[in-house]
């Protein structure tokens, strides 16, 4: 629903919301909805201008001779074999589609029921329970919580359940050549940003194929182009799959080892995820509080702040470690029975990072915590000691 990471920051907001990366990312599509029933995990990520940078809109055939030129260049790849793929690939009207319609732009109490099941409830406790000891090994390395990796999995593909039928060639090479465009003056720019993105993430894919050795025409995955388990897009492939079972391959389609280290080496590099730090707590509003939207995911207000405004933590939930920042956001969601009010902590913005949507990172945290025994619904994010501010 790919990214370590910093090779950019990719624009826009997710649309899927990458992806990934899931982001996935969603489309970064779980369970899906037109595909992917996983939100393309780590997958677009609105952040910083991908190349090649699309000012404007530009026919195909001066687009495409321009992106053969410039890849070729950049990954040292053949432009007779770019021109190639490229020959072969097909713009789906299909997947602009799906494009239009991401899951996150539902409201929450629409979006939850997507993800949080019966069903993927006790599949989840079934595949942690099998793969606990892989698991484990890869929380001591990297700090990231065996549900959070499982929840992540789920999401994204049901298990490993469904990775996506679309070619990832022919879902790139739509969305970097035919984006969806509305007419709209005003989202000229994120359209135009959008398209950018995955023209970048197209170019990836053939640099992600001499590194790998992988066929990417034969490659298969989400409406975005978000791939395998873990839903990675190229570029997060590239920049933060890990090989985690040391056989000298990086496999996200096939290895599980390789696929949990990855999924937590993203939350670390990308996402700069704290070990032993809270993720979410609901909060209260004080009577006569004035409305409040948080600017962006990122915490950014001190607890004092929030409840200097009216919100805060609806009972003890979260330990105070070395090095654990205690600093949140307020998260305002569309409840079933009306507002609902959290707050979010480094470690929920570190899911963010891997589909920017605080619809997609809710659904991770909630089935991470039904999976691993405790009440999603309960004010305590991660269980344990207390939120002092």
């Amino acid at each position: 629903m790919t990214s370590p990471l910093a090779r950019r920051a990719l624009v826009g907001a997710l649309v899927l919301t990458l992806a990934a990366c899931a982001t996935q990312a969603p489309p970064t599509p779980p369970v899906q909805p037109a595909e992917p029933a996983a939100p393309a995990g780590p997958a677009p990520q609105p952040e910083a201008v991908p190349e090649p940078e699309v000012s404007q809109y530009q026919p195909l055939d001066v687009a495409r001779p321009e992106f053969i030129r410039t890849t070729a260049a950049r990954y040292d790849v053949d432009p007779a074999h770019i021109e190639r793929v490229l020959d072969g690939a097909e713009i789906r009207d299909s997947i602009i589609t799906a494009m239009s319609r991401p899951a996150e732009a539902k409201p929450w109490k629409d979006y939850r029921p997507i993800f949080i099941t019966d069903a993927r409830i006790k599949a989840g406790r079934a595949f942690l329970a099998e793969h606990r000891a892989a698991l484990d090994r890869v929380e001591a390395q990297y700090g990231v919580p065996p549900e959070i990796i499982v929840s992540i999995l789920g999401v994204e593909t049901s298990f490993g359940g469904n990775m996506g039928s679309y070619p990832v060639v022919d879902a790139l090479y739509t969305l970097a050549f035919a984006y969806p465009r509305t007419g709209e003056p005003e989202k000229i720019a994120r359209e135009n940003s959008r398209e950018a993105f995955f023209r970048d993430e197209l170019g990836q894919l053939f640099a992600m194929g001499g590194e790998t050795g992988l066929d990417i025409t034969t490659l298969k995955g989400s409406y975005a182009g978000a791939m395998g388990w873990g839903q990675f897009m190229p570029s997060s492939y590239r920049d933060y799959a890990v090989d985690g079972n040391g056989d000298g391959k990086v496999d996200l389609f096939n290895s599980l080892d390789d696929v949990f280290a990855s999924v937590a080496n993203y939350f670390v590099e990308k996402g700069g995820w704290q070990r032993g730090g809270p993720v979410v707590v609901r909060a209260d509003r004080a009577a006569g509080a004035a409305d409040f939207e948080a600017e962006g995911l990122e915490p950014r207000y001190s607890l004092a702040q929030l409840a200097a405004r009216g919100y805060t933590a609806a009972s003890p939930a979260a330990h105070r470690a070395d090095g654990v920042s205690l600093d949140a956001t307020l998260l305002n969601l569309d409840g079933v029975d009306g507002p609902e009010y959290w707050l979010g902590f480094n470690n929920f913005y570190a899911i963010t990072r891997y589909n920017i949507s605080k619809h997609y990172a809710m659904a991770v945290y909630q089935l991470a915590e039904a999976i691993a025994g405790r009440d999603p619904l309960a004010a305590a994010g991660n269980g344990a000691g207390r939120v002092e501010a």
